[in-house]
């Protein structure tokens, strides 16, 4: 049975943030991981792009078993309807499954105090302070770099996807280290450098 990697998508997500990603798991080993969406409601949802989506499944009806959930930025982070996910990452946290978040979908993270203890990194560690106040206690452990990797918790910036879908690939040991970085390579700067045994 193939393992589910979940992308939570609101309305207005951005999605260049889950092209690379889930196209990646998808080619990488689509024998082992199906590539899912989740949002608020079970209604289409529209992307920055214009691309209107309907989920797979809504917040209710999603499966309890998957590998790895993945928060897709956007423009309805910062909404109160947003705080509808929070028990969904703070389930996916505690359990110490793969949950990943980009742009503002990172910095809901330390709005919820999930980033206090790990090493992350956001769109601006000065906007996740005044965004979080008080629940946002990890500013020593905040990297500026465009994607950071803590063991099972991934962060990125919002103009970094191909950095988080490495990291996010990395995590879930899809392939061998030097594959998937030749895959980075190739999608960053054209460039195949081919099996480097």
């Amino acid at each position: 049975m193939k393992k589910n990697i979940l992308f939570v998508i609101l309305e207005g997500f951005a999605d260049w943030e889950a092209a690379y990603l889930s196209t990646a798991i998808r080619t990488f080993d689509p024998d082992q991981y199906d590539v899912k969406t989740v949002s608020l409601e079970k209604k289409a949802v529209e992307s920055i792009g214009g691309f209107r989506v309907i989920p797979d499944y809504d917040i209710h009806d999603m499966p309890k078993d998957y590998e790895a959930l993945i928060l897709i930025g956007g423009t309805s982070w910062r909404g109160e309807s947003a705080q509808q996910i929070r028990p969904l990452a703070e389930r996916c946290f505690h359990d110490g499954r793969i949950l990943a978040g980009i742009c503002d979908a990172s910095a809901f993270l330390g709005t919820i105090g999930l980033l206090n203890d790990v090493r992350h990194t956001s769109n601006d560690c000065d906007n996740l302070k005044q965004w979080a106040k008080n629940a946002y206690t990890g500013e020593i452990n905040y990297i500026v770099e465009p994607a950071v990797r803590d063991e099972k918790i991934i962060t990125a910036n919002g103009v970094s996807p191909l950095e988080f879908a490495r990291e996010v690939l990395m995590a879930l040991n899809i392939a061998p280290e030097n594959e998937i970085l030749n895959w980075y390579q190739f999608y960053k700067y054209g460039i195949y450098n081919g099996d480097q045994n």
